[in-house]
């Protein structure tokens, strides 16, 4: 069949070679790779982040990701190293003056120049849009042009003067090259970050045991030195000591007079350091003692009573 009427067949439509590789326009590429996000490909508004390999997204799609993580999707791989929102920094970007957006094209009948970049670095003025090497730092998420860093050398942010290191430096939409070095450097980063949480763990055990070792057993200024016995013995004196003390305070302060303890001894007016006239105001002196003649025969005829 076929080959009838007259037609004449060449030789690519009977014989198939190998098939041509699909070249990717650059233009196109840039494009998707500076006004849209990795993770949702919608068109980046602010706020937009960008994660440790320096791709570009919007905050809302990673938060999104970062929260429905049970459905499998064909753009999730390429957040896959982002595991929380810690790992993203949010960029403050600078705006082209020069680009007008939908602003000018309310009929549809205007053509959109695509290589105009919304953003431009605030130090030299090129415009990002791919055809510039960009970078952020990760200290504060200013972004720059390399050719801003190259040019002014400085170990303070231009914009907001933050100190930063050659390890805070991002390349954005870097090469294969540049893809590879900042993810060696997030593993090297993540991996000082977890080895110092276990290093932090064993001290905050120690700092938390010390108060209860400290209270338990006492130091060199509270250790008593001599035998058991005389320690119990002295501080049985000294209890017995202060016991008739404040029993004597508590009796003064209430204005009662309790009855002497059994370890006091009672003091006669006769034997105190008073004058002979005050202590003849009192019956035990020897001047208010009569004889037996003297003193009547019946205890109430007199008011002395021995």
């Amino acid at each position: 069949m076929g080959c009838d009427g007259g037609t004449i067949p060449k030789r690519h439509e009977l014989v198939k070679g190998p098939k041509k590789v699909e070249k990717v326009d650059k233009n196109a590429e840039l494009v998707a790779q500076w006004n849209y996000c990795t993770l949702s490909q919608e068109i980046l508004r602010r706020p937009v982040v960008a994660c440790e390999l320096g791709r570009l997204y919007n905050k809302d799609a990673v938060i999104e990701f970062l929260l429905d993580k049970s459905s499998e999707k064909a753009l999730g791989k390429a957040a896959s190293h982002i595991k929380s929102i810690k790992n993203v920094t949010e960029l403050r970007l600078s705006d082209n003056p020069a680009w007008e957006g939908d602003r000018g094209n309310t009929k549809g009948d205007k053509h959109d120049d695509l290589q105009r970049a919304r953003f431009i670095c605030p130090v030299v003025g090129l415009e990002m849009n791919g055809r510039h090497r960009f970078c952020f730092l990760r200290c504060c998420g200013c972004v720059f042009s390399e050719r801003a860093l190259k040019e002014i050398k400085a170990e303070v942010c231009h914009t907001c003067g933050a100190a930063f290191q050659e390890d805070d430096v991002i390349v954005l939409n870097g090469t294969k090259e540049d893809v590879e070095t900042l993810k060696r450097r997030m593993e090297e980063r993540r991996l000082r970050a977890k080895l110092g949480k276990k290093a932090k763990k064993p001290k905050a055990a120690e700092s938390v045991s010390k108060p209860g070792v400290s209270e338990e057993s006492p130091g060199p200024s509270k250790i008593k030195t001599g035998k058991p016995e005389e320690t119990s013995l002295d501080s049985r004196e000294k209890k017995a000591s202060s016991a008739p003390k404040s029993a004597a305070a508590n009796g003064s302060s209430f204005g009662k007079v309790g009855k002497p303890l059994c370890g006091t001894t009672k003091r006669s007016i006769a034997e105190s350091e008073e004058s002979e006239a005050y202590k003849s105001l009192f019956t035990t002196h020897s001047s208010a003692k009569r004889s037996k003649e003297e003193s009547a025969h019946w205890v109430t005829h007199t008011s002395y009573c021995f």
